[in-house]
């Protein structure tokens, strides 16, 4: 997988079983594609640093992101990352970002700092650059949840690339979200993006943006907690169904996030992108 070809290290989203190389017209860090990235650094950290070469690749990988996916929104300055499609043939930039996508602030702060507090770490300035790039994601994901008129994110969310608007424009600001798209499924990616920003700048606000999320969970789900249709609407129709992932990861990071305690160090332990702590060891 290190040596099959890439596209300036971005793969797309799918695999031939018989060649094991990627294959398909897509590449994107949301669904199909996000874990491809988040391993490259996790198997890194969890072997105490010594797979080398998966840290060389995941910085590749970031270098790619930037050059050809982070994009700012034109009225709110909103950092987000897109997809290209058609890599194929003339690829082309789609300013489309699941809710998956924002699993990379957290990712991208854990691999500046490789798990330790921004006052201990000894930043490059590659690793500075990153750290700014995490903040201005995590900003835009908690958009993604307060610009809606329930406080909850939807599944799927367009950037404004022009001035010109929409009906689907939330909050006259930069964020679209298509009537398909507006579900919530209750997902732990920008919770646990909050979670390690916290533990690794200990910056309160993202406490108090998680905070804000659970309010919305609370008011809006509850019950016996449920997806939801639309989160562009109040109340949400509720969908009288639950993913199990809203249990084992999201009440998970939302629980470590308010925790005053230190009970998963990030030093010792690395989350792997179902939420279990796996430690680290010497191979």
């Amino acid at each position: 997988m290190l040596n099959a070809p890439k596209y300036d290290s971005l793969v797309p989203t799918r695999i031939d079983a018989k060649t094991g190389l990627f294959v398909g017209t897509e590449i994107s860090l949301g669904s199909r594609g996000d874990s491809y990235y988040e391993y490259m650094l996790k198997q890194w950290l969890q072997t105490k640093q010594s797979e080398v070469d998966l840290r060389v690749e995941y910085d590749a990988a970031v270098r790619g992101i930037k050059k050809y996916l982070v994009r700012t929104s034109p009225r709110q300055g909103l950092t987000y990352v897109g997809e290209m499609v058609d890599v194929t043939g003339e690829p082309k930039f789609s300013p489309k970002m699941d809710h998956l996508v924002c699993f990379l602030a957290g990712n991208l702060a854990l691999g500046a700092t490789n798990g330790t507090h921004v006052r201990k770490a000894h930043l490059s300035a590659r690793d500075r650059d990153d750290l700014v790039l995490a903040r201005e994601l995590g900003e835009t994901c908690a958009h993604m949840y307060f610009d809606t008129p329930s406080g909850l994110a939807p599944e799927i969310a367009y950037f404004a690339l022009s001035n010109e608007t929409t009906n689907q424009i939330l909050s006259n600001g930069d964020i679209l979200v298509p009537p398909l798209d507006r579900h919530s499924l209750l997902r732990p990616e920008t919770v646990e993006s909050f979670y390690l920003l916290w533990k690794l700048t200990g910056e309160k606000k993202w406490r108090e943006y998680g905070w804000r999320v659970f309010e919305a969970i609370e008011r809006c789900a509850h019950g016996e907690y449920t997806s939801l249709d639309d989160v562009t609407v109040v109340p949400p129709t509720k969908r009288d169904s639950v993913e199990s992932f809203f249990v084992a990861e999201t009440l998970k990071y939302l629980y470590l996030l308010f925790d005053d305690g230190d009970r998963v160090p990030l030093t010792h332990y690395v989350f792997n992108t179902e939420a279990h702590p796996l430690p680290i060891f010497s191979l």
